[in-house]
């Protein structure tokens, strides 16, 4: 399988391209870069830096990619984009590699989706089958668990966590950490229950959503005691529930911003109570 190469296309020496790699018109790939083997670079497209890009990627026109941080902070340490498998890249998206202060690395996992305008900024850690919808932005830091769905325009703040298969409602702006399988949206985001269509589409039984449910309104609609109290109810009652104890660890994981919860729920994140 060969290589092909635009003449328009400006390919660094040192540059790794593996079998089957198309670098479209006008794209630039400098001499660190590493591309796995069927990915496709469609045109105008910018990778820089120590960048990895797995196999059989697309990345779409005037994309940018491994560019320096938008990080003051950032002195051209020696860090890394590392782009998982399978991975589609649309036009305009720009990621950014890690810094020092967030372990050198900014890492996108397998089969993932990133429409158009996407950012994801340094020493984020992106999951696989994640979908970033127009212009969704991810600010530095900030996790992103396997199937999440980040909507439309949506702003994640640095540092936050959101957790496997939750779902981010377009426009939102998203300061606290999502629970896995949550459904956050608002302005100023607020939990609003579970992403029970992405457990439906992606086949979870119906008795295990029934358990999360339960378990949802134990947690976060029962006024009774403390959260952090609810929190080991729920751990008592569905510890047999795999997917009710990944909330559980979530929550008791406690990253450096606080919980989002429902909006008129009143109580307090796990840090404060």
């Amino acid at each position: 399988m060969s290589t092909s190469i635009h003449p328009t296309a400006v390919v660094a020496n040192g540059a790794s391209l593996a079998g089957n790699v198309s670098i479209g018109p006008f794209c630039v790939v400098d001499a660190d870069v590493v591309i796995g083997e069927g990915t496709r670079l469609v045109s105008h497209v910018a990778v820089s830096g120590r960048t990895i890009i797995g196999r059989n990627c697309q990345v779409f026109p005037f994309a940018s990619l491994g560019h320096a941080p938008q990080d003051l902070k950032f002195k051209g340490e020696p860090s890394k984009l590392v782009i998982g498998d399978n991975t589609t890249i649309r036009e305009h998206v720009t990621m950014n590699p890690g810094t020092e202060g967030g372990g050198l690395l900014t890492s996108v996992g397998k089969n993932c989706l990133f429409m158009v305008g996407a950012h994801v900024a340094h020493d984020c850690r992106v999951g696989d089958h994640v979908i970033l919808a127009n212009n969704a932005t991810l600010a530095g830091h900030v996790e992103v668990g396997d199937h999440a769905i980040i909507g439309g325009l949506a702003a994640i703040h640095q540092f936050v966590r959101v957790g496997p298969h939750a779902i981010i409602g377009g426009m939102s702006g998203v300061e606290h950490d999502v629970i896995p399988y949550g459904s956050v949206l608002g302005e100023r985001a607020n939990l609003a229950g579970l992403n029970l269509v992405g457990l439906k589409r992606r086949g979870f039984e119906r008795d295990t959503i029934h358990a999360l449910r339960n378990a949802y309104k134990m947690l976060f609609e029962d006024g009774n005691g403390t959260l952090a109290e609810r929190v080991e109810s729920a751990r008592k009652e569905y510890k047999a529930i795999g997917e009710v104890m990944e909330i559980l660890s979530f929550m008791d994981s406690k990253g450096s911003r606080s919980l989002c919860v429902p909006k008129q729920s009143g109580q307090q994140s796990p840090q404060a109570a």
